[in-house]
């Protein structure tokens, strides 16, 4: 039969590895900027006309 010592042993931890940077020009940053604006103006405006839900009595 196998050796049952090494079955139930932890892994051993990991280092945690970096994120990575990326550098983007001022233009790209400021496209993504009016990107993120445009669809949260969009969200609004979709939640404006759903129907509230009422309190049930």
């Amino acid at each position: 039969m196998a050796d049952t010592s090494d079955t139930f042993k932890k892994a051993p931890k990991r280092k945690p590895s970096k994120g990575k940077s990326v550098s983007v020009s001022p233009e790209m940053r400021q496209a993504y900027a009016d990107l993120i604006k445009e669809r949260e103006d969009k969200e609004q405006a979709y939640g404006r006309h759903l129907r509230k839900d009422e309190p049930r009595r």
